[in-house]
This record gives structure tokens, sequence and C-alpha cells, in this order.
């Protein structure tokens, strides 16, 4: 019985990660490149290291199903399949290894690891946004990174230190709660 009880309580943390991530992706800047500056990144390192790889990915991928059915979770408001052929598309489909590297990370319990892996999650998304933003927008790699990605570094970079820190609160909170954390 405890094991659907817990899995009970991954499944519910991993719908209301989903929430955080929609409301966290309408905290945003627009810029000209047509790549907002957003929480969104943020929501995503926390949901890894919170809910760990698996009901992290479970989270991210309701998530991206909620907004490519149409719910207006991605950023400004915006859903449908449509973003799949967007300039920022890329980053969508790039949380998914951002999720799972950063959760890897956490569960590393050794801060070198945490850093290498979670970093290498970010520049996974990044990977992937560049390469859709050059397809959608014909602009050659080079052009696409320093568009697309370099603005955005610095703030994705804190928001890393900044969800590791949250979720350190968020697992205390959820443990003194006598959620079963992994």
């Amino acid at each position: 019985m405890e094991n659907k009880k817990l899995s009970t309580q991954k499944v519910v943390l991993a719908g209301m990660m989903a929430a955080v991530m929609a409301v966290m992706s309408q905290i945003q800047f627009p810029l000209p490149s047509g790549v907002p500056v957003t929480m969104q990144t943020f929501a995503m390192a926390l949901a890894g290291y919170v809910l760990g790889w698996r009901y992290g990915l479970i989270s991210t991928a309701v998530y991206i199903l909620l907004g490519a059915v149409g719910v207006p979770v991605f950023a400004g408001f915006s859903g449908g399949i449509g973003f799949a052929t967007s300039p920022a598309g890329g980053y969508i489909w790039g949380f998914l290894p951002m999720v799972a590297l950063c959760a890897l990370g956490y569960e590393k319990k050794n801060y070198v690891w945490l850093c290498v892996l979670s970093v290498l999650g970010l520049a996974a998304c990044h990977l992937f946004g560049v390469i859709q933003f050059s397809l959608v927008t014909g602009m050659g790699w080079k052009e696409a990174f320093f568009v697309a990605s370099v603005p955005y570094l610095v703030k994705d970079v804190a928001s890393l230190a900044g969800a590791y820190i949250a979720a350190k609160a968020v697992r205390a909170g959820l443990k003194s709660a006598g959620a079963q954390m992994a």
C-alpha cells in the first residue's frame, strides 16, 4: 500500500509542478528575436530538483502536451501545436533533457555533479532552441546562437541556482508535511 501512496503523491506533485510551469511561463519580457525572456528554465530546473527525473519528465511532458492541444500554458498565454514550428519551440522540446539532467545532478548528492549536469541540461535546452530557431528563421547557426541563446545565458544560469535553493526549501517543506521524497 505504501508504494501506491508514494505514486499518488508523486503524480499529484507532478501535476502541481506542471501548473507551476504554466504560471512561470507567463512571467515574460518579449525580445525582438521572438524568443521571450521567461521563468520557464527556473520552473524546469525546479521540477527536476524536486521531483527527480521520472516525475520531472512526466510533469514536463504534461506541460508540453497541454500546450500542444491548445491550452494556453506557453509564454504569452499561447498554446497549440504551432509551437513545434515556432522560433522558440526548440526550447520547449529542450526542456525534456534539461529536466532529466537537472534531476540526475540533484540525485548525485554531489555539488560538482549537480553543477555539471545542470549546466549540461541547460546547454541541451539551448542547443534544441538554437537549432529550431536557425531552421525556422533561416539564420546561420552562429548568428542564431548570438540572437537566441546568448541574451538568455546569465538569466538561465541564475535560474539554475535559484531553482536549487528553492528546491531545497520545497523538499524540506514536503518532507515536514509527510510527503515521501526520493
